[in-house]
């Protein structure tokens, strides 16, 4: 009989990763390009392009600022890191955001696999993390699909997830420079920021915000409980009342533009999933916007 992972794997290489090659028509199909040790050349700087490539002296001589573009290193090390907190859990249409992160994150294994990339994998749950070496090969990404989809833990930890303790678990762990893709819905404690910004410096980091309509528009459905994931505590609420409505849209708002200012001042990568999105045309985005900046 056939295991889980390696249908999920089938699925999605068949489903996803074969939708993907047809739709870039030969174009780069990795997320991530490498780094090099040689010098390859120089162009214009472009918007979004990693300002540690700037080369000052030839921005000074021509009075316009280029970035140096390196030749690819085939030898990278990719590291997946996973939120699996409760309120990771959390989700509309049948399935939760750890369910569209989970397949997310192993297709990006198998992606990063098939260019020769190690990949490895750190889950986070809140409370404890757990660590799979990095590896080669398609039995090393059956080995990460096992772990990435494998059930967290039914209740949560009392407390908000510490998104910094999980940046500073990865820093630990990831000891050559590489690849870091972060897929979270960042919502936890405040302040994580400078831990994601501090695994910028030594990284190339990319983060995946993964979130789900009704976090921001509750059906109007009368009075009802709602319970935080990870704390446990629950409140009555008014669903169709238009003024819970308007603060529940506030605040969603309000959450997203201090996502997206840490995410501006750590200089990552950022991107946007949401649990109702086409998994094909994420990972599109993910390569052209990698395939750009190169």
């Amino acid at each position: 009989m056939t295991a889980a992972p390696d249908r999920l794997l089938r699925r999605l290489e068949w489903q996803v990763l074969r939708r993907l090659d047809g739709a870039l028509h030969g174009a780069h199909r990795s997320v991530h390009r490498g780094y090099g040790i040689d010098l390859a050349g120089m162009r214009p700087y472009e918007p979004g392009d990693d300002i540690r490539h700037i080369d000052w002296n030839v921005t000074a001589r021509l009075d316009e600022p280029h970035v140096r573009i390196f030749s690819e290193d085939r030898e990278v090390t990719a590291w997946l890191v996973l939120d699996r907190s409760a309120s990771m859990r959390f989700g509309s249409g049948g399935h939760g955001k750890d369910v569209i992160a989970g397949e997310l994150t192993v297709a990006l294994a198998r992606l990063l696999s098939r260019t020769g990339n190690r990949v490895g994998a750190v889950l986070y749950d809140g409370e404890v993390h757990e660590v799979v070496p990095p590896g080669l090969g398609r039995r090393h990404v059956l080995r990460l699909a096992a772990a990435l989809t494998a059930p967290a833990r039914a209740q949560g930890t009392g407390r908000t997830t510490d998104l910094a303790a999980m940046l500073a678990a990865v820093a630990a762990v990831a000891r050559r420079r590489g690849l870091v893709v972060v897929v979270s819905d960042f919502v936890g404690d405040a302040g994580w920021g400078p831990a994601l910004a501090r695994l910028n410096q030594r990284h190339e980091v990319v983060a995946i915000r993964v979130t789900d309509p009704v976090e921001t528009a509750l059906p109007g459905v009368g009075l009802v409980v709602v319970e935080d994931a990870e704390t446990g505590e629950q409140l009555y609420l008014d669903a169709s009342d238009p003024a819970f409505s308007t603060r529940l849209r506030e605040e969603a708002t309000a959450h997203d533009e201090a996502v997206a200012e840490a995410m501006r001042l750590a200089r990552v990568r950022y991107h946007g999933i949401s649990t109702h999105d086409d998994l094909v045309e994420v990972l599109i985005g993910l390569v052209r916007d990698a395939a750009r900046r190169t």
